[in-house]
């Protein structure tokens, strides 16, 4: 046995133990956030069992109907662990049992500790495990786990029959007298799958159980091979732990290896020990007094991870010659690749709906909003029938062939916009259209689903206003997408998706929470619900609104109170209700996107701007023209300091409402005038060009020729308005000092964003 490192761990905040085991959770659930050549881990199995004796060579005492009763009882779902938990006695390691001077009561309530300990270890390994569907907070008896109770019967028969050595590791030292007392552990079955890669050497998944000693503050993970049957055993190689101690007021967090003559690196499952040392053992105590929950599920919680590795390899493989022909202006590594990895997210989902349903045929889609469309490309030639709309056409959809349908048109929300033989709507990144998508997949069909990854937040007409100051404002979001497909009447799931984006939560509607027979009421609760958002119908003063008549919503888009009528009755004019619009209001993005980060303003306007924002720093000095005296002749005039609150109130109303129609407003105007401010943490200043970093003897070929292409191609502004003029001498100022000094701009040929 050695000690491969160790490492203090400071909890100021009191996280410390339930803190350590919120990290094991991850790194049992989900090794790949640390291993980036592993794809994930599935659970396979849990169980409570107990610590063979050393005198004891049958079968487990705990082996039976009743530790399986008792197990069952176990894997309900449990609160995670909370600020400020201790072990018993003040921290994992020996404990003497109970002795005569010991009442029972005393006895009692360190037992009681113990369970406590147990229960906020067991909690996150029960709060959704990774590649299991619909498995998050349900009974471990939805496990398969003749496996596990096998394989430790046998193996704990080989520690209490003369393995001392491993015995000896389990419990770290403690005395055989002090084993005689009951001592339970927690005991994982679990899959660990690496990646699939051309270049890998290992792509079959590895197996092994984890052994919890909650009490004692370890973690140890036991490997499993396949023996000349094709029988599983444990492997007395590559065995480490992973364990928690306090001394001395301190907290430590180790991981040992039990025989480093034996271990054997593979590179990929398991590392050199080195890493597990160092790289590891960084994580996981960094982990320990920073994790929280984070309110969202394990990536690809409701799909099968190995499946989803090989097809994510193979579309990978296939399409990516498409980021060296990409003509847009966007980055096609980010792109290319992220519809990859939705493309393989919904094959291997489908390709298990199918399964469930017992249905060959493959299930056709349509993408609303469907952008550069490659996603549809992928679906399309993996073999399922769709098209993609969106109302700009991309250049790049003229790579992909006729057999690839796209369409250029805006996607109004009404009767006409209906798919009812469509098996799924796609919103990735659907901006407006996101809250529509499921209640357009509900009328659509009773058969039609839907698979949404929100990302900008809009409402059915506007933006999404926050509620809930407690949430992020993603999350209520998420939240508020959810509740629409809910009252839609779908059975709505999250998960979280595998792609290089902030925003990579999807939400998926696959099953209706009620029959064919009840689509009439349930409509009518959806129109209630559109009509209750902002922006919906509004009464006249001091009117209630009152409830829309028994079936005015049920009546199918083709009946005379169908959802055309929506918004009847409530003001609105006659032609609304005969296009059939579902609430009037809404309008899709322009097909010319516009530029609003301040860039298209009038000149005039910004120079204006520019010189009462100086002159607010630098104490009410008019700023008209550069002062005759000589800047030597005085120390030069820096201004002050104000926030953007402070500027933004001597601003008058009329430039205040022209900047708000601009994204970012008065920050960004600032921003873009770097030549003059430096904007910092929501404070703005006049820039001081001797503070400015110099520049660099060697630098890249292409920063030292835009350098040379703009150098006085601009003249300098605080030559021309600033009182002591410019604060560096002309032949250092990268800026032109009159126009004697002006060079003509190099014109350079730019793609213009769509």
């Amino acid at each position: 046995m050695a000690e491969l490192g160790r490492v203090a761990v400071r909890d100021p905040d009191s996280l410390l133990p339930g803190g350590f085991w919120a990290a094991v959770a991850v790194w049992v659930e989900r090794p790949q956030v640390a291993n980036k050549r592993l794809c994930g881990a599935r659970l396979e199995a849990r169980r409570s069992v107990s610590l063979p004796r050393a005198e004891h060579a049958g079968p487990r005492p705990s082996s039976g109907p009743e530790r399986e009763e008792q197990a069952s009882a176990e894997c309900g779902p449990k609160e995670g662990p909370g600020h400020g938990q201790r072990f018993p006695e003040g921290g994992p390691g020996p404990r003497p049992s109970a002795g005569p001077e010991q009442g029972p009561q005393e006895s009692q309530g360190r037992r009681q500790q113990g369970e406590d300990q147990r229960e906020a270890a067991k909690a996150p390994l029960l709060s959704g495990a990774p590649g299991q569907p619909d498995k998050a907070g349900a009974g471990e008896g939805d496990f398969p786990a003749s496996d596990l109770d096998s394989l430790w019967d046998d193996f704990s028969r080989s520690l209490a029959s003369g393995n001392r050595e491993m015995l000896a590791f389990f419990t770290r030292s403690w005395a055989e007298s002090q084993l005689e007392a009951q001592h339970e552990l927690d005991v994982i079955l679990r899959t660990v799958i690496p990646k699939t890669n051309t270049h890998c050497p290992l792509s079959a998944p590895r197996r092994e159980i984890v052994v919890q000693d909650v009490l004692n503050g370890t973690v140890i993970f036991l490997p499993l091979e396949e023996d000349n049957e094709g029988n599983l055993k444990v492997k007395t190689s590559n065995v480490y732990q992973i364990q928690l101690s306090h001394s001395e007021g301190e907290w430590f967090i180790s991981v040992l290896i039990f025989c480093p003559e034996r271990w054997h690196s593979d590179g990929i499952v398991y590392p050199k020990p080195t890493w597990l040392g160092e790289e590891l053992l960084a994580k996981l105590a960094r982990w320990c007094v920073g994790s929280r929950q984070s309110g969202f599920k394990s990536t690809l919680s409701l799909i099968s991870i190995m499946k989803y590795s090989k097809a994510y390899q193979a579309l990978k493989e296939k399409y990516k010659d498409m980021v060296k022909v990409w003509p847009e202006v966007t980055d096609p590594e980010k792109f290319v690749y992220e519809d990859v990895a939705l493309a393989a997210y919904l094959l291997i989902l489908w390709e298990e709906e199918r399964a469930e349903r017992g249905e060959p045929t493959r299930q056709s889609f349509v993408d609303l909003g469907c952008g550069n469309g490659l996603l549809v490309h992928i679906l399309s030639s993996e073999g399922h029938p769709g098209r993609g709309i969106d109302v700009r056409r991309r250049k790049v959809w003229d790579m992909y062939g006729p057999e690839t349908h796209l369409e250029e048109s805006a996607i109004t929300p009404n009767d006409k916009i209906l798919f009812p033989d469509v098996d799924w709507l796609i919103g990735n990144h659907s901006d407006e259209l996101t809250p529509w998508i499921p209640v357009i997949a509900a009328r659509s069909s009773y058969n039609c689903r839907f698979f949404v990854v929100p990302c900008c937040f809009f409402d059915f007409i506007g933006k999404y206003q926050r509620r809930q100051s407690k949430k992020t404002q993603y999350r209520g979001y998420l939240d508020f997408i959810t509740e629409v497909g809910s009252t839609c009447g779908f059975h709505v799931e999250e998960d979280c998706l595998r792609i290089p984006s902030t925003k990579r939560v999807c939400l998926i509607g696959k099953s209706r929470t009620y029959p064919p027979a009840g689509e009439d009421s349930v409509d009518e609760r959806r129109t209630r619900y559109i009509n209750s958002r902002p922006g919906g119908p509004v009464s006249p003063p001091g009117q209630v609104p009152a409830p829309p008549p028994p079936g005015a919503a049920a009546g199918g888009a083709d009946g005379p109170e169908g959802r055309g009528a929506l918004d009847a009755g409530a003001g609105h004019t006659p032609e609304s209700s005969a296009e059939g619009l579902w609430l009037s209001g809404f309008h899709p993005r322009e097909k010319v996107k516009r530029v609003r980060n301040c860039a298209a303003l009038p000149r005039d306007f910004l120079d204006r701007v520019v010189l009462q924002v100086a002159n607010l720093l630098l104490g009410g000095k008019q700023l008209n023209m550069r002062s005759s005296q000589s800047r030597s002749a005085k120390a030069w005039n820096r201004g002050g300091s104000l926030s953007l609150a402070e500027v933004a109130g001597e601003l008058d109303r009329d430039t205040l409402r022209r900047l708000r129609r601009e994204r970012g407003g008065l920050r960004t105007l600032l921003r873009n005038s770097s030549q003059v401010f430096h904007v910092l943490n929501g404070r703005v200043r006049l820039r001081d060009w001797r503070e400015e970093r110099p520049r660099k003897e060697k630098e890249p070929e292409v920063k030292r020729r835009l350098f040379s292409e703009t150098f006085k191609t601009r003249i300098c502004w605080f030559f021309t308005h600033h009182p002591d003029g410019c604060v560096l001498p002309s032949d250092r100022c990268p800026f032109a000092h009159g126009p004697g000094e002006l060079r003509p701009a190099t014109t350079r040929k730019k793609k213009q964003p769509l």
